[in-house]
């Protein structure tokens, strides 16, 4: 975007990318403008939408109990593994949580709202302020990732069908708010379709939305009917491993919301009940959409956890105000905090070595030129175009082991990443000059150990 000085269609390796919508390259094209491009600049903006995320779950959880609810399920969301993870990768999915948990929240605030916070704001105004951040958020939400992040707008109508309180539609003012969300995503998205002709439409949503629902895309799922019911529980067994440590505590949750069921008693009123169903019905509609599409992938659901440590937040501090053991909480804190500071230290650095772009990178950068072209041969990660883009202005050529010959023949500097396998075959003769890197490393889309070598040419 930056070398194009094209804001609206992005690009990856000179080849359009209609995977997502832009909002997330937006950031990154901040970060790079404040802090040069880097690793850090690309995963800055995604721990900063990680951290706004926090702070909404802190102000909601604030309103819904005691403020150390507030506390408690800002720091369950961010202690979490699957939110460890991704509020340090390169990737839109912090953007989307955030805003789809600002929309849940501006959801809640519509449908279980007070009537007056005080004589001088009355509760039209309020009404009012969250009826733009409903709307807005799913705005922002759908050019952060599409239209899954639309979501929300279930959970309301859901929690109005369940509450049978028809009336509440009227502070959502569906068609007008549906209007102004399609009118904010048509500033980008109509110069969008013009400019590819109507490709970003048919790929963005056709195939990345509609396709991955009904069939496995890029191997994550089911490959037949037999495996898809198989994978049915998938979510529901990886909610566990994703939201690590706090997911010891579930089985718990589970049995004091069943319990409060069958006996009828609510944590103080019917208010309790109240916020319970609507986060409860936010958690289902995320996990039972996303158990039915095809293409499944274990950070899908993770738009559920900052209402999933609400609800285990809002438990937890009731049960250890009443029986006295808040301190099991501050003792999974603690040690989840220091286990992931400590990953976070350590592991990069000492598993850095096993990456095999980045390690090719690092021993060929002194001998890299501007004006080199560069390809690949049976070895097609996007980490490879990251890194060798930083120092040189061509673009990654996926080969064939028939044409990588041909391409090292041609005249000016280049090199070619080949399995090192195939070095002697491909190049049994090649001059003195050429430089030779040879690599160890583990392939992880392909999930298996690769042997890989860069050859150089100089001239």
């Amino acid at each position: 975007m930056i070398q194009r000085a094209d804001y609206v269609i992005p690009y990856f390796n000179n080849q359009l990318r209609l995977d997502k919508p832009p909002l997330a390259y937006w950031a990154q094209v901040a970060s790079y403008r404040i802090f040069g491009e880097s690793d850090f600049s690309a995963r800055f903006p995604s721990a900063i939408a990680a951290a706004l995320t926090a702070l909404v779950i802190l102000a909601w959880g604030c309103r819904i109990g005691a403020a150390e609810v507030g506390w408690w399920a800002a720091i369950i969301f961010t202690l979490s593994l699957q939110t460890f993870v991704h509020a340090k990768a390169a990737v839109a999915d912090m953007w989307l949580v955030l805003f789809m948990t600002l929309a849940n929240r501006a959801g809640y605030e519509l449908i279980c709202g007070r009537q007056t916070s005080n004589a001088q704001r009355p509760a039209s105004n309020i009404q009012r302020r969250w009826w733009w951040i409903f709307y807005l958020s799913l705005a922002l939400g759908f050019l952060a990732k599409g239209p899954i992040a639309w979501i929300p707008l279930l959970t309301v109508l859901a929690a109005i069908i369940l509450a049978r309180d028809w009336q509440l539609g009227r502070n959502f003012k569906f068609l007008r708010g549906i209007l102004l969300m399609l009118a904010v995503v048509a500033v980008w998205g109509i110069p969008a379709l013009i400019q590819t002709h109507g490709e970003f439409f048919a790929i963005g949503i056709g195939r990345h939305v509609i396709g991955r629902s009904l069939a496995t895309m890029e191997g994550h799922g089911a490959s037949s009917f037999g495996m898809y019911l198989l994978l049915l529980p998938f979510y529901f067994v990886t909610v566990f491993v994703g939201f690590f440590p706090w997911s010891i505590k579930l089985p718990w949750l589970i049995r004091q919301l069943w319990s409060q069921k069958n006996t009828g008693i609510a944590d103080s009123s019917d208010s309790g009940n109240k916020i319970d169903n609507y986060l409860l019905t936010g958690i289902a509609i995320i996990f039972v959409i996303f158990t039915l599409v095809s293409t499944k992938l274990p950070h899908y659901t993770l738009p559920a956890f900052p209402l999933l440590a609400l609800l285990l937040a809002r438990h937890w501090q009731g049960a250890a105000t009443v029986k006295n053991h808040g301190s099991s909480f501050r003792t999974i804190a603690t040690s989840a905090a220091c286990v992931w500071i400590a990953i976070a230290l350590v592991v990069p650095l000492l598993v850095a070595r096993f990456f095999p772009a980045y390690q090719l990178f690092r021993e060929s950068r002194a001998h890299l030129q501007t004006n080199m072209q560069f390809a690949s041969v049976e070895f097609e990660e996007p980490s490879v175009v990251w890194y060798f883009r930083s120092r040189v202005q061509g673009f990654l050529t996926r080969l064939n082991k028939k044409n990588a010959v041909d391409f090292m023949s041609r005249p000016g500097p280049r090199f070619v990443i080949v399995p090192t396998p195939l070095v002697q075959t491909l190049f049994p003769n090649r001059p003195q000059t050429w430089r030779y890197f040879p690599t160890h490393g583990f392939n992880i889309p392909k999930g298996k150990q690769v042997d890989l070598a860069l050859v150089l040419k100089s001239e």
